[in-house]
């Protein structure tokens, strides 16, 4: 196409710059919706007893493809107050948009105060707001011999967070999984390699929900 042509032709005009903006809008558009989604968790989201590319926190990023950079900073083992020692440095180096926070079991696993765990994850939160990131809070359990008020007030810290902080708030304590045979693994706590994908996809569809993401295609 010569200069000539152009200047003597108004509309190809018009239809060039408006191709150009069409294109400048999208690739805008689809820079602004991509996240950097950090999970900052325990065994539960870090594969504990399988091969790492077989937990739900791999599987996510394959699903989210190039639309979001995923980054599975998880411990198995951490308590709450390891999280929050490592996160100052975790929140410097990744800058993450969007935190999926599952912590707390470990500390009910050792009975630790659950008054301590709930300053713990609180600070978390605030640290991470502070830093620009939304916040996704994830609830979790403790086995059965653990009493009902232990259990009940470990239970209740999470939504009481979510509802203090106006948190989006997934209960990662299923009763069916707990019920179903070859679920959960022989130590009676964690997600076997077939609960994974189900996980994967609960924790997605919660995304989409609370509109943290948008909905992905399906393969």
């Amino acid at each position: 196409m010569t200069l000539s042509y152009m200047i003597t032709n108004p509309a190809k005009i018009k239809f060039t710059l408006y191709l150009m903006l069409m294109f400048c809008v999208s690739s805008f558009s689809a820079a602004a919706q991509a996240k950097r989604i950090l999970i900052y968790g325990d065994s539960l989201s870090a594969a504990y007893g399988m091969h790492l590319e077989e937990g739900w926190a791999h599987l996510l990023g394959q699903k989210l493809g190039d639309n979001h950079t995923l980054l599975n900073a998880s411990i198995s083992g951490d308590t709450s107050a390891a999280g929050l020692a490592r996160l100052p440095l975790t929140l410097e180096e990744f800058k993450p948009d969007l935190i999926i926070l599952e912590l707390g079991a470990n500390d009910g696993l050792l009975g630790l105060p659950v008054a301590t765990m709930r300053q713990n994850l609180e600070q978390m939160i605030e640290l991470s707001q502070a830093a620009g990131a939304e916040v996704a809070l994830v609830g979790i359990s403790v086995p059965p011999s653990y009493g009902p008020r232990y259990i009940d007030e470990f239970r209740a810290t999470y939504p009481a967070l979510a509802e203090k902080y106006a948190l989006p708030f997934i209960d990662f304590y299923r009763e069916d999984f707990i019920t179903t045979e070859g679920y959960i693994q022989e130590d009676g706590l964690h997600p076997t390699a077939i609960t994974q994908p189900l996980v994967r996809d609960i924790v997605l569809t919660f995304l989409v929900e609370n509109e943290l993401i948008e909905a992905v295609a399906e393969d």
